[in-house]
């Protein structure tokens, strides 16, 4: 198959169509071979494109992958914003088309600055710095990167050492190369072997146990958003946490609440929290998700823990329009979505000391934060245990909560350390240092899940890292198919 042109206008189709087939790759559809379809239907025809045509075809990708992947926005501003329709749809569709825009600045870039020469290379190069861009620019929202599908694909192994960026770089490559070989350019198969076998060969543990394991037990709550900060809320709050500690077995190590358990700032919930410490077993631990404020009228999302516990962590990387308004001073009482009942974050600093408790170093993430790889990877160096709590209540019933927790799965895998996530309504479970989910509880349902997690000790490649070399060796990539800028001579007759 030779390389043939076609009309621009097939390639936003095709662009649409890529955007929704990554969002396939993610859970709860879990697809992961389509996302070098995906990438290879981006690359097809794309340097017969001007700029600016690059810049729509990419930005049409990130309509189809916003559109059908991050749906869930619209519950949270409709079913909990107190948000009309229409205009729930209208924020929403705005949230669509911002987002797309990461994606075009990205390709049109390469456009720009990039020609055919290698370009099965530098094309997939660019990919990555373009889901880089969208990691931090504007604080960042990396969610449905390629790279996120792999944690059960013959890829995984690549994550330990590379992370969730290796694996898009690794998936993007064999995209650009399945597109070579199409064109009948037979040597395109000899890499994509490699990529795909070469696992076999890789180590299948990084890390090692620390010490026996843990009897930990993973609360469910399963309150009403619209209630939970409410009068009512705080009580039935506080019963059900409490009641659920109080019928634990015995041989419990660590009891963890999830974000914002209850639904007060820790200075109220002492008496609780006193009551909630004696009702544990001599030596163990609970740790809550909870709200902190501080003499300087300061408001933190953070962790705590009473009993044998020591320390506590402040939420670091704070989420816009969830825990803190930009732009305040003109959003605020415009809509119902601007005015919810929540004090505003401030974020805490960088560089915290993890907690211990039940005799375990534990690197915490809240909610949005497990995320962000290479924010875990800090938090597993000086970590046996990684725990993340969070609020999904947010996401109701939609694909939202299945997507942040295969992210949470593979923040195991890079970092070779047990995962236990918390949250209000599900998903809670506990992740091995593979990547798989040893426990879990039903979503939607009132429930203490008890299992166990070992501490581990040892650094995976990836912890010690972080995801800089990937982004340098796809800088590199790129940089091999820029445009020669030297003019050619005129020969002389």
């Amino acid at each position: 198959m030779t390389e043939t042109r076609f009309p621009p206008a097939l390639g936003y189709l095709l662009a649409l169509v890529a955007g929704v087939l990554v969002t396939l790759t993610a859970s709860p559809f879990e697809l992961w071979w389509l996302g070098p379809v995906a990438v290879g239907l981006m690359y097809l025809g794309f340097h017969q494109l001007t700029p600016g045509q690059a810049a729509l075809k990419g930005w049409l990708f990130g309509i189809g992958l916003f559109g059908s992947g991050a749906s869930w926005v619209y519950v949270s501003i409709h079913d909990y914003g107190y948000t009309g329709m229409p205009l729930a749809v209208f924020l929403t569709s705005l949230f669509v088309v911002a987002m797309a825009l990461f994606v075009a600045v990205a390709l049109w870039l390469y456009r720009l600055l990039c020609g055919p020469r290698l370009a099965f290379l530098s094309f997939a190069g660019a990919w990555v710095l373009g889901e880089w861009l969208r990691t931090w620019l504007f604080t960042g929202f990396p969610w449905l990167l390629l790279g996120n599908a792999h944690v059960d694909s013959p890829l995984a192994a690549w994550a330990p050492i590379g992370g969730v960026y290796a694996l898009s770089l690794i998936t993007a490559l064999s995209g650009t190369l399945g597109v070579e070989f199409l064109r009948r350019r037979w040597w395109a198969a000899a890499p994509v072997a490699a990529l795909w076998i070469a696992p076999l060969l890789l180590p299948t543990a990084w890390t090692e146990p620390a010490r026996e394991p843990l009897r930990i037990a993973l609360l469910q709550g399963n309150l009403p958003q619209e209630i939970k900060w409410t009068e009512q809320g705080r009580r039935v709050a506080a019963n059900t946490y409490l009641e659920l500690t109080r019928e634990l077995p015995d041989d419990i190590d660590l009891v963890v609440w999830p974000e914002a358990a209850l639904p007060m700032f820790e200075d109220e919930a002492e008496p609780l929290l006193a009551r909630a410490q004696a009702q544990l077993a001599p030596g163990s631990a609970l740790l809550t998700g909870i709200l902190q404020r501080d003499d300087e009228g300061r408001y933190f999302n953070s962790v705590v823990g009473v009993g044998n516990a020591e320390g506590q962590y402040r939420k670091e990387h704070l989420v816009p329009f969830g825990e803190y308004l930009p732009l305040e001073r003109w959003l605020r009482g415009t809509i119902a979505f601007f005015d919810l009942p929540m004090p505003a974050m401030t974020p805490g600093p960088s560089g915290q000391l993890p907690i211990r408790a039940a005799g375990t170093v534990i690197g915490n993430a809240i909610c949005y934060e497990i995320i962000y790889a290479d924010l875990v990877a800090r938090r597993a160096i000086n970590a046996e245990l990684l725990l993340t709590v969070s609020n999904d209540t947010w996401f109701g019933e939609s694909i939202g909560p299945l997507q942040h927790m295969q992210m949470a799965r593979l923040r195991a895998l890079e970092n070779g350390r047990y995962v236990v996530r918390a949250t209000s309504n599900g998903v809670t479970a506990i992740i091995d240092p593979t990547g798989r989910v040893t426990a879990r509880l039903p979503q939607f349902e009132t429930a203490a899940l008890v299992g166990e997690a070992v501490p581990m000790q040892g650094l995976t490649p990836f912890t010690r890292t972080g995801s800089v070399p990937v982004w340098l060796l796809s800088a590199l990539l790129m940089l091999l198919g820029l445009h020669n800028r030297k003019q050619p001579q005129p020969q002389v007759q």
